[in-house]
């Protein structure tokens, strides 16, 4: 992997982070694999968000605190939704 910026690194790990987790949810031979493997697709997926909106020319210092603004950002998303859902379903009755 010499010669690679750091989110070309980041994106084939998270690359093959996609392809163990989908190998994992399809075996039929472990419901703990297959959870493991749907964990590892969620987590895989959000980081996935956060290091494909990295500037391709940024420093590793640059980059981790992007992703760490960009990780919260989308919990930040995730929480206000779980927060609103109740209430705007009540809206509807």
């Amino acid at each position: 992997m010499g010669g690679r910026t750091f989110q070309q690194r980041a994106e084939l790990l998270l690359m093959a982070m996609f392809g163990i987790s989908l190998v994992l949810i399809m075996q039929l031979y472990s419901q703990q694999l297959f959870q493991v493997g749907l964990g590892l697709l969620i987590v895989s997926t959000l980081l996935e968000i956060g290091v494909g909106n990295i500037p391709t020319g940024a420093s590793i210092a640059r980059a981790l605190t992007l992703l760490v603004v960009y990780v919260a950002i989308i919990a930040a998303v995730f929480a206000l939704g779980i927060f609103l859902v109740p209430y705007l379903a009540g809206l509807g009755r």
